[in-house]
C-alpha cells in the first residue's frame, strides 16, 4: 500500500494518507499500553521521537518531539507504516476471546451432576424445578427442552443438573456439557432476573434476622458454604427457634434430596453449630428446596 505524505499546520505533525479506509472510528495512541490491538502503533512507538499517533478514516497522523526534524526520518516512518499495513491491513486487531471450557464434576447426589464453566454465569443463585419457573432464565429454558433434565440449579460459574430417574449419566452428560458450552460460546443470554432470590417457595427474603440467626448464618457462610458450593449445592438458614433451639435449613442444588446431605447436616453442620454456639443450638433440620 503506497502512502501520500501531507503536512499540517503543526510542524511536528505529518499525515500519511492511504488510498482506502483504514479504520472505522478513530484511535489516538500515545502510550504503548494503549496499543495492545494495534500492531502499527506498537511499532511506531518504538521510535524514540514519536509522541502521539492518531488513526482515523484513511490516514495516520503522527506527532514527533522537537529533538529531530521530519526530513531526517520521514522516509523511514513511511516505509515502516507501509510494511506494517501490508502485514496487518485491518490495522486494529480484534482481541481474541478465551475459549469456553465446561468440565463435569460428580456430586454426592447420584442424581445430580455439576457442569463447571470458565465464565461467571450469574451473580447469585437460581433454582428451578420446571420450565414454568424458567421464564426469566433463557439458559434454563433451553436445557429444560431436553427430556432427561428434571431440575436446574445455577450459581456463579456452574450449573447443577438433576436428571430424570429413567436416564443415565453415561448417556447424557457429554451432550449436556456440549450444549452448555455452545450456548455460552454463542453469547446467548443466561438470565434476565433483576433481583436474585435464593428461595423459590419460602418468601422471607425481606425479613430481618435475629442476632442468633445472624450468628448461625455467618458460621454457615464462612465454614460450610464453600464446601457445599464445591459439590454443586447450596444451604441457607430458613429460621431458628430460640425456644426449641432448632435451626431449619434449606437445601438446594445437589444437596436437595441427596442421601448423604442428611448425614452431613446432622453429623457435620449440627455438630459445628453446637461447638461454635454452645447452649444456643441443639438441632438442625433440613427442608429440601
Amino acid at each position: 500500500m503506497k502512502l501520500k505524505i501531507e503536512n499540517t499546520l503543526n510542524k511536528n505533525i505529518i499525515k500519511f494518507i492511504a488510498p482506502s479506509t483504514l479504520v472505522e472510528g478513530s484511535y489516538e495512541i500515545s502510550d504503548i499500553k494503549d496499543a495492545a490491538n494495534i500492531p502499527l502503533a506498537q511499532e511506531l512507538l518504538q521510535l524514540p521521537f514519536i509522541t502521539n499517533i492518531f488513526i482515523t478514516a484513511n490516514f495516520i497522523a503522527i506527532q514527533k518531539n522537537d529533538m529531530i526534524e521530519w526530513d531526517m526520518v520521514i522516509d523511514e516512518v513511511k516505509e515502516l507504516i507501509e510494511d506494517e499495513l501490508l502485514a496487518n491491513p485491518t490495522v486494529v486487531l480484534q482481541p481474541s476471546k478465551a475459549p469456553i471450557s465446561v468440565y463435569v464434576e460428580m456430586t454426592p447426589n447420584a442424581s445430580v451432576m455439576k457442569f463447571v464453566t470458565n465464565r461467571i454465569l450469574v451473580e447469585g443463585i437460581i433454582e428451578l424445578k420446571n420450565i414454568e419457573e424458567a421464564k426469566e432464565v433463557p439458559l434454563a429454558q433451553y436445557l429444560f427442552s431436553f427430556p432427561y433434565i428434571k431440575e436446574i440449579f445455577i450459581s456463579d460459574n456452574f450449573v447443577s443438573i438433576t436428571k430424570t430417574d429413567n436416564s443415565k449419566w453415561e448417556d447424557i452428560s457429554m451432550e449436556i456439557r456440549f450444549n452448555i458450552s455452545e450456548y455460552i460460546r454463542e453469547e446467548k443470554e443466561i438470565s434476565t432476573i433483576k433481583n436474585f432470590s435464593t428461595y423459590k417457595s419460602i418468601d422471607h427474603n425481606n425479613r430481618e434476622f435475629s442476632e442468633a440467626e445472624l450468628r448461625i448464618k455467618n458460621i454457615l457462610d464462612e465454614y460450610v458454604l464453600p464446601a457445599i458450593a464445591g459439590d454443586g449445592g447450596n444451604i441457607e438458614l430458613i429460621s431458628f427457634d430460640e425456644n426449641t433451639k432448632i435451626a431449619k435449613m434449606l437445601l438446594q442444588g445437589a444437596c436437595n434430596g441427596c442421601p448423604s446431605s442428611t448425614f452431613t447436616l446432622k453429623n457435620g453442620i449440627e455438630e459445628l453449630l453446637k461447638q461454635m454456639l454452645p447452649n444456643e443450638v441443639e438441632s438442625v433440620e433440613a427442608v429440601n428446596g
